[in-house]
């Protein structure tokens, strides 16, 4: 009759230990082909205004930053985001589920103009995902959340990144 530490031991060499490389393989898999790595990553494109007016826009392709300013003026400025920036609203994106996101979460109501409307695109080696997003979104509430933390994170990174380049 076997005792119970090598019953434990058989156990955990015929069930356990063939589980947990099953695990570290699959999930190493998975992480491997991932379609949205951040070391595929080319650059973001993010633009808004009012309507259909996507006036102020921003590429890190180009660094180009055009936005329009409170009394109206139209800035034009070069804006380039480092690694550091670029990993961060990737890794917010991933965080907020943007990879899962419809591509269209406008309103149903186009009769209203001023309403804001974002295009937020990022863009990858073999892949893009780019979502239109406007505030009359009548969606899940959870996704119009996700949508308005990923564009205030978008928008904080380039005001930070714009100030430290004009020190």
């Amino acid at each position: 009759m076997r005792s119970t530490k090598s019953r434990q031991i058989f156990l955990a060499a015929t069930i356990i230990v063939p589980f947990m490389i099953y695990c570290g393989y699959y999930y190493g898999m998975m992480v491997k082909n991932a379609p949205y790595r951040f070391k595929d990553f080319k650059s973001i494109v993010f633009k808004y205004g009012k309507g259909d007016s996507l006036v102020n826009h921003y590429n890190s392709k180009t660094g180009e930053y055009v936005y329009t300013t409170t009394s109206g003026k139209q800035v034009t400025k070069t804006v380039r985001l480092s690694n550091d920036e670029l990993l961060y609203i990737h890794r917010k994106a991933s965080d907020l589920g943007f990879w899962n996101f419809p591509s269209d979460e406008r309103g149903d109501d186009t009769t209203i103009h001023n309403v804001p409307h974002y295009l937020i695109q990022l863009n990858y080696a073999k892949k893009s995902k780019t979502v239109n997003f406007d505030a009359m979104f009548n969606g899940d509430p959870s996704l119009k959340d996700a949508n308005q933390r990923l564009i205030k994170e978008i928008q904080k990174v380039l005001d930070e990144a714009e100030i430290n380049q004009q020190k």
